[in-house]
């Protein structure tokens, strides 16, 4: 009587903060950072992998997206899975405001398409739905023009305050 054994391990990348957190997650699930994917081609599944622009925080919630978009181990994402992930997508990104911009400066850095589309789709909700004042205060943009000249600036495009 003869039986195969067949055990497939996945291989775990550990990824460091720039506080010094360190997380470990699965190889496949990390390259869904274009960023990361180059890194390891390059060797560094050794090693430490630093991510010197995010912090722990930030980095745990990147890790989460990693793991419900890393692709389907059988490969064949199914409309109900889809659906799954977009029902869960609108619920990540419904962060505070600065959680989001630094995840949308994450999905930049490690160049993460999809989350990168899906921070500034949640942004540009967020701009669509204030006033010019209201998105100074949520972004913490400070006004540069004295009231005389934001007067003029807003009186050559009216339009865009109707």
């Amino acid at each position: 009587m003869s039986s195969t054994l067949c055990c497939s391990f996945a291989k775990n990348v550990t990824l460091r903060s720039s506080d010094g957190q360190t997380f470990e997650v699965e190889e496949a699930a990390a390259q869904v950072s274009q960023t990361i994917k180059r890194m390891i081609e390059d060797g560094c599944t050794g090693s430490v992998i630093p991510v010197p622009n995010l912090t722990g925080p930030v980095l745990a919630l990147v890790i989460e997206y990693f793991k419900k978009h890393s692709p389907p181990s059988d490969g064949c994402p199914t409309a109900l899975l889809e659906m799954e992930i977009k029902d869960w997508d609108a619920k990540f990104v419904a962060v505070d405001n600065d959680t989001l911009l630094d995840l949308t400066l994450a999905a930049h850095y490690l160049e993460i398409q999809g989350l990168l589309d899906l921070t500034c789709h949640r942004v540009a909700d967020i701009l669509n739905d204030n006033s010019v004042e209201k998105i100074r205060e949520i972004f913490h943009i400070k006004n540069d023009f004295t009231p005389e000249e934001e007067a003029e600036e807003r009186s050559k495009i009216q339009w865009a305050f109707e």
